[in-house]
């Protein structure tokens, strides 16, 4: 069931801090021959619902309404390629930010769902941007090689684009997927694993605004 709610900045500080204490954890890497298949130990993990290793989201939705998005996103980061990238460069366009990190098992899982959307949606202006908030370049682009990630991701390990957002929309979990309408505000958030059919009906919403 759908439902609504304003932007609350005060939770938002309060998230980032709880989610960045979470994110001490150290979580092994697993190896980028490990693919997408089932047999992928972070995959079955994520599956099995046990929680363990990542700060879990519940995969819950929730949607904005326009009068409740509040201001339009402002925030600027260095992509892992050392383009430096701002809110601005993306004015006019519905953006989709998915908050990640390479052994997040439900990062690994919903991975090549986001790939398909992005492939779906970019000819028609959406744009998808990772926000990695804990690996080091190598790792990263290991997990991007991996599950041929075709949009780029932040490099995000001091927090920076995290805490924009979370003055805006707390994240609150890793993975988040958060939509942005055509005036940069949050119109929608998925804290969790993304159900590929809802992401995709959340995106075709942003679109035909």
């Amino acid at each position: 069931m759908k439902k609504s709610q304003s932007p609350d900045a005060a939770l938002g500080r309060r998230s980032f801090l709880r989610l960045g204490a979470g994110l001490a954890v150290s979580v092994p890497f697993v190896a980028a021959a490990a693919g997408c298949s089932s047999d992928d130990p972070l995959a079955e993990q994520a599956n099995a619902g046990d929680n363990k290793n990542y700060i879990a989201g519940d995969g819950s939705v929730t949607e904005y309404d326009p009068a409740d998005r509040g201001e339009a996103v402002q925030l600027s980061g260095t992509l892992f390629d050392g383009t430096e990238v701002s809110s601005a460069d993306w004015a006019g366009a519905v953006v989709v930010l998915n908050f990640w990190y390479a052994a997040c098992a439900p990062c690994r899982k919903e991975a090549p769902d986001l790939v398909e959307l992005h492939n779906t949606f970019e000819p028609d202006g959406a744009r998808f941007y990772g926000v990695n908030i804990r690996d080091e370049k190598a790792t990263a682009e290991a997990f991007e090689r991996n599950f041929n990630v075709p949009y780029p991701s932040f490099y995000d390990k001091d927090g920076g684009v995290l805490l924009a957002m979370a003055n805006v929309v707390p994240p609150q979990a890793v993975p988040t997927t958060l939509v942005l309408d055509r005036q940069g505000r949050v119109a929608a958030r998925i804290l969790g694993l993304a159900d590929k059919g809802t992401l995709k009906a959340l995106i075709s919403d942003a679109l035909a605004a």
